[in-house]
This record gives structure tokens, sequence and C-alpha cells, in this order.
């Protein structure tokens, strides 16, 4: 894994005097915007507890921060976990890629990935229900020109919630 292009600029934070004097003086830091990325990065180092939950009050804001987080950590140490764009009344399909995207955090989450670092999430996506065994569900990988037993998958899909249908008419 690529060394990030701004990772060793959170460790700098914490080397200077008058950051360390003000966060020892004080238990509530007001960090401006253009910083708070640096500093949740070097919080994140110093602390060395990982994952660190960052919530942020919008989507927009979310991404924005999980975004400037990836040159400081690495694309890999920097997960988004979205809200559902739809409400729970509403008869429409949550996006792909949102499902997608929550999922491979809880999986993350779940097999104790040591090169996660931060989750950044809109507090709408904190407070939405999760799926009953959520965490239980492996991700099923397939890769291009390999061999599988199609019972067996059709099985493992079956097992994660999909139903077997003749032919897919709908998304």
């Amino acid at each position: 894994m690529p060394t990030p292009p701004l990772h060793a600029l959170p460790a700098l934070l914490f080397e200077d005097p008058a950051v360390m004097a003000a966060a020892a003086a004080a238990e509530l830091v007001s960090v401006p915007d253009a910083a708070r990325p640096l500093f949740i990065a070097a919080l994140n180092r110093l602390t060395g507890r990982r994952p660190l939950l960052v919530a942020a009050p919008t989507a927009a804001e979310a991404e924005r921060i999980a975004g400037d987080l990836i040159p400081l950590l690495g694309a890999e140490a920097v997960e988004l976990f979205p809200a559902w764009e739809t409400l729970p009344f509403e008869r429409v399909s949550p996006n792909l890629e949102t499902m997608g995207r929550r999922l491979r955090v809880m999986w993350r989450l779940r097999t104790d990935d040591e090169t996660l670092s931060v989750i950044v999430a809109p507090v709408r996506a904190l407070v939405q229900r999760l799926g009953p065994h959520v965490e239980d569900v492996e991700p099923i990988i397939l890769s291009a020109g390999e061999q599988i037993d199609r019972d067996a998958l059709v099985q493992s899909l079956v097992e994660a919630g999909y139903r077997r249908e003749y032919q897919v008419e709908a998304r």
C-alpha cells in the first residue's frame, strides 16, 4: 500500500508546543473547518484508537471530510458510512451503491480490519436502524474466469436475503 502524500503532516501537528499547550489546557477544543481533517488524522495517530468515528452534520460535509482525510491517511484507512436516501415507509429500494458501502463498513468492523482508521458518517446515518443480523452478512466475491458451483452460489444468495426469480424484470 503506497504511503499517502501528506502522511507525515498529522504527526507534526502535535510536535508544535503551542498546539500541545492548547490541547492540555482545554477539554473542549474548537478547530476551524479547514483544519478539521488534519486534526482528526493527528488525533487518530496520537490516540492509536482505531477506528475513530467522525459524525458530520450533513452527508455533503461527511463526504468532504472523508475526501480530505484520504491524502492524510490513505484511501484504505478512511470509510464513509452513508445514510439511506429513502425513508422507511417509501416503497423505493435504496441505492445499490449505498447498500454496498454500508455493508462494506460493517464487514470491515466485524473483521477487525487493521487498515481501517476513520469512519466518517452523517448524523442521519448514525441514527438509522440497521437490519437484523446485518453483521452476519459476508461478502460474496466472484472473479472473472473463476469456476463456481452454481447451486452453492444460489444458496449463499438466498441466505443473504435474496429471492430466487425465474427472470429479473425490475431493478
